[in-house]
């Protein structure tokens, strides 16, 4: 079976954020002021082929903790659609 993962990493919530900070700052100058906090991290997308959900759940997780995120600055979160 193919699955379909969507990751989202982003910086730990206790961690400084330059880029959210700077458009956070933006969005005042362009009138937005109601808009705040704003927190920029990543996207992104893989397939994956496994024998289940359990079984590719089990794999995207690997390759979010050994790869695609920093565990002292980044949290991430993902969903898996079959394909």
């Amino acid at each position: 079976m193919k699955f379909n993962a969507e990751i989202d990493v982003m910086p730990q919530k206790a961690l400084l954020d330059p880029q959210g900070k700077a458009v956070t700052g933006a969005m005042a100058n362009i009138g937005l002021e109601q808009i705040t906090n704003v927190r920029i991290g990543k996207h992104i997308t893989l397939e994956v082929e496994a024998k289940s959900e359990q079984e590719a759940t089990k794999l995207v997780d690997k390759a979010c903790k050994d790869l695609l995120h920093n565990p002292i600055m980044e949290h991430y979160e993902f969903r898996l659609t079959r394909l």
